[in-house]
């Protein structure tokens, strides 16, 4: 499933067909930040405490580069969607995680 460009939103975590998660770290204009897991990671669920971003490289590229990716419906939180909204503290642990800080300040900026 492809994405609508406006459904894109910072906190999203997506779960492509290659079982990547893809969280949404910062948009600005028509470029986007973001950090994906490795291709095959573990299920999130309830008992999932960690974000599984940890030393990935996170990546900028076009939004509309990002919504042409198949993207399939996934368990989150008790809830199956396309997409869910990270908490503050989950979206913080990503950001961490991948150590995008200065990039998504970077591109905010711009």
């Amino acid at each position: 499933m492809k994405l609508k460009l406006i459904e894109l939103e910072v906190g999203d975590l997506y779960l492509t067909s290659a079982n990547q998660y893809r969280a949404v770290l910062a948009i600005k204009g028509e470029f986007m930040i973001y950090v994906p897991s490795i291709e095959g990671a573990e299920p999130l669920n309830q008992t999932s405490t960690k974000m599984p971003f940890d030393n990935q490289p996170f990546k900028k590229c076009q939004i509309i580069t990002f919504a042409k990716k198949d993207y399939q419906t996934f368990e989150f939180n008790s809830t199956e969607a396309i997409k869910h909204k990270l908490n503050e503290s989950q979206l913080e642990e990503a950001i961490a995680q991948c150590n995008a800080k200065s990039a998504i300040a970077t591109l905010l900026a711009e």
